[in-house]
């Protein structure tokens, strides 16, 4: 883990609380950063690229935020225990948590293939249960915090092409759901948010396996159309709302809360739409 800049608290203001985002440099990570730094939080946001990093901390700075940036690889355990130690010396205990980096990989699973899988998991998962698990016992301390888990309408319904991805984030909202019942009596409060599309421009980063032009020409559309995609500055504004009403699940956009029904009324109807679905996707090439 290395800085890429920050201000040092001389002391720590109990209306300010002091906020954590981990995948914090752009997309709906950076809208959440800018939504709490506009209420008054010291921010502290992680992403692996120090120049996306740099570019935040300078547009965070510039709203008048006590913020500090650094730049760490959620996957790896170390990495995430000196984040929040630096977090903790420089503007004080986490107070909220927000787990959301993610990675994602388009195309069939026989082509992502078990390398993949794992990548996904070591950040959308693993990465989300080393942060909790290093700010947890200040938490349950002084009784009192809020761990705020971005997951995916992909973790109810897993649609093909995207199953590495889906994987990762139905272990993470399982793991979501258990942890806001376990920790609720001690004072910790857990939010899971379930999303569908965020129009982040994030898509153009995505890794693609099988025949890439193809993959984007279905997925590419669909995370930038508004029928079914929300920005990212709404999503955020709906996400602290609910934190600090204390919501245990918040799901976004009309077409994941559409799914999310679906889904759990007629498992038999989901599964044919989906057949339907993967009958449209690029199909994986031939054996070699």
């Amino acid at each position: 883990m290395t800085e890429a800049s920050g201000v040092r608290a001389d002391e720590r203001a109990a209306e300010q609380p002091t906020v954590l985002v981990t995948g914090g440099s752009r997309g709906l990570g950076l809208a959440l950063c800018r939504r709490y730094a506009a209420r008054g939080a010291r921010v502290a946001l992680c992403g692996r690229d120090e120049v996306a990093l740099e570019r935040a901390r300078l547009e965070l700075a510039a709203l008048g935020a006590h913020v500090l940036a650094l730049a760490c690889d959620v996957a790896d355990p170390t990495a995430v225990r000196q984040l929040v130690a630096a977090v903790e010396e420089r503007l004080g205990a986490v107070d909220v948590l927000v787990n959301n980096a993610a990675v994602m990989t388009v195309g069939p699973a026989s082509l992502q293939g078990v390398a993949e899988m794992e990548r996904l998991m070591d950040v959308a998962f693993w990465g989300a249960v080393h942060a909790t698990f290093e700010v947890l016992p200040a938490m349950r301390a002084r009784g009192s915090g809020t761990i705020v888990n971005v997951t995916s309408i992909g973790g109810r319904v897993s649609t093909p092409h995207l199953i590495a991805y889906n994987a990762a984030k139905a272990a993470f909202l399982s793991f979501s759901e258990g942890l806001a019942a376990e920790e609720r009596r001690e004072g910790i409060h857990v939010l899971t948010v379930i999303p569908g599309f965020i129009r982040t421009g994030s898509e153009v980063r995505v890794r693609v396996v099988g025949d890439e032009e193809a993959e984007r020409r279905w997925f590419e559309p669909g995370a930038r159309l508004p029928l079914l995609a929300v920005r990212p500055d709404r999503a955020a504004r709906r996400i602290v709302d609910a934190a600090e009403r204390g919501r245990r699940a918040l799901v976004l956009t009309p077409l994941a809360q559409v799914v999310s029904r679906t889904a759990a009324l007629s498992p038999t109807l989901t599964g044919l739409v989906l057949d339907g679905v993967n009958r449209l996707l690029p199909p994986p090439p031939p054996p070699a």
